[in-house]
């Protein structure tokens, strides 16, 4: 696969969605600086980072790691969405947006994974 980690759907979309948590977060309680605030803002750049990370990696294997491992932020990422608009610290509809994006880049990402996964009866060097 050619070109950067920016040219990824998954990158772009997951790179989105970093934005949309920076602007949810601000205005959360000031208790929540360094907690709920901070937790949701180092899942979603761990998702995007990591999309670039595995690209720039040498193999597919390690790739897939990275992407794994964006994927595991993702759901992180989800669980504290619910846990900030259960808080009523973000709105109904701003959760309901974070929680589209969050399961748009998820789409992206297995997509990708797909693309970079043995098939089950491929016999994969390692």
């Amino acid at each position: 696969m050619s070109g950067t980690f920016k040219d990824l759907e998954s990158w772009q979309c997951a790179f989105d969605l970093a934005l949309q948590v920076y602007s949810a977060t601000r205005n959360f309680p000031r208790e929540e600086a360094y907690g709920l605030s901070a937790q949701m803002r180092r899942a979603a750049v761990s998702v995007v980072s990591n999309i670039a990370e595995g690209k720039g990696r040498s193999s597919d294997k390690e790739l897939l790691q990275f992407l794994a491992t964006s994927k595991g932020s993702l759901f992180e990422l989800e669980t504290q969405v619910e846990l900030a608009a259960r808080l009523s610290y973000i709105k109904p509809s701003q959760a309901s947006d974070l929680i589209s994006k969050v399961n748009e880049t998820g789409r992206l990402l297995s997509g990708l994974m797909r693309v970079f996964r043995p098939y089950p009866n491929h016999k994969a060097l390692v």
